[in-house]
């Protein structure tokens, strides 16, 4: 009998010798910089949103968090590093729609948007904008849509790859004005703003962050935006389902971890998040830039991503939408 509570006792202590490095670095964490891996180049909303969180975790924490660009084949390059990472709290990702629908899209995807990543945060939800080069001549949804089927070719849209938001909002705006407005993939959101502020294309479904400046310059004219109600920022500017009835798109950004990334150290980051974005200047600072904030519960989002999978899973198939 003292034989046997001798082995438990050893047993016992040696699992709690085991963990006590692990929960040491919890209680300390950060004690050097974070990379946020932005799987899009920079000038996109994913970019612009990890940008500001990162801001606001470097103040909270007292250490650098800094935005790792790694853009490529619609976000599956940076996603597969995210998920090979050490799960110790020091990589960190955050990305949108193309989390879940690029299993639907691709033959082969790196990683499994559920099983491979442990949701931090819903961060932020927004709109999109139908927008054009100034050269275009419309100035309505309906006379886009007029002249979109009044050519045979000609017309073409920008998206930052195949079943990113751009590209699922046109592809839905196809659908129901019944189009035939050509998609033209770029590596990223930026390298498409570029080309249709430069008339190199036609135009496009960017974000509201990377839409507001150029609309506010009078280099880009908004025709409409994606969400059910008009936008705070652009008042007169109508909702394409004004002219389009059903049309609705909206999206959102979240932050992840790796999977094996200790529950504390995820808690602590999701309740940063939320005290930080709670502040009211933050609140105005991100609406003005066309972000709603959420900064929603690691559960909240993980049920997001459950949801996400299973809606635009029915949606991708339905439509025979795949990356070429």
């Amino acid at each position: 009998m003292l034989q046997k509570k001798l082995v438990v006792f050893i047993t016992a202590v040696a699992a709690l010798n085991a963990a006590a490095p692990s929960i040491a670095q919890t209680d300390n964490y950060p004690t050097k910089s974070v990379r946020i891996i932005a799987p899009f180049p920079p000038g996109g909303s994913v970019d612009t949103v990890g940008r500001l969180i990162a801001a606001r975790l470097s103040e909270s924490y007292g250490q650098t968090f800094v935005i790792d660009n790694r853009g490529g084949a619609s976000g599956n390059i940076g996603m597969e590093i995210a998920a090979n990472a050490t799960g110790d709290g020091y990589t960190l990702v955050v990305n949108t729609v193309p989390l879940v629908t690029n299993q639907f899209l691709y033959s082969k995807v790196p990683y499994d948007p559920i099983r491979d990543f442990a949701p931090v945060s819903l961060l932020t939800g927004t709109a999109t904008a139908c927008i054009v080069h100034p050269s275009l001549p419309a100035k309505s949804i309906r006379e886009l849509i007029a002249l979109a089927k009044s050519r045979s070719t000609g017309l073409n849209y920008g998206a930052a790859g195949a079943g990113t938001n751009p590209h699922i909002a046109g592809e839905l705006f196809n659908y129901l004005a019944k189009t035939n407005i050509t998609v033209i993939h770029f590596k990223g959101g930026g390298p498409a703003m570029i080309a249709t502020l430069s008339g190199e294309i036609s135009l496009g479904f960017p974000a509201l962050p990377d839409t507001l400046p150029h609309v506010r310059s009078g280099k880009l004219r908004a025709l409409g935006v994606t969400s059910l109600k008009r936008a705070q920022q652009l008042p007169d500017i109508p909702t394409i389902a004004e002219t389009l009835p059903g049309y609705e798109f909206t999206t959102w950004q979240g932050l992840l971890a790796p999977k094996n990334t200790p529950r504390a150290i995820v808690t602590s980051l999701s309740e940063r998040v939320r005290k930080s974005l709670s502040a009211p200047e933050h609140i105005k600072r991100f609406n003005d830039s066309g972000l709603d904030i959420i900064a929603s519960t690691p559960d909240d989002f993980a049920a997001h991503l459950k949801k996400e999978v299973e809606k635009w899973g029915k949606v991708i198939k339905e439509r025979g939408m795949k990356a070429e």
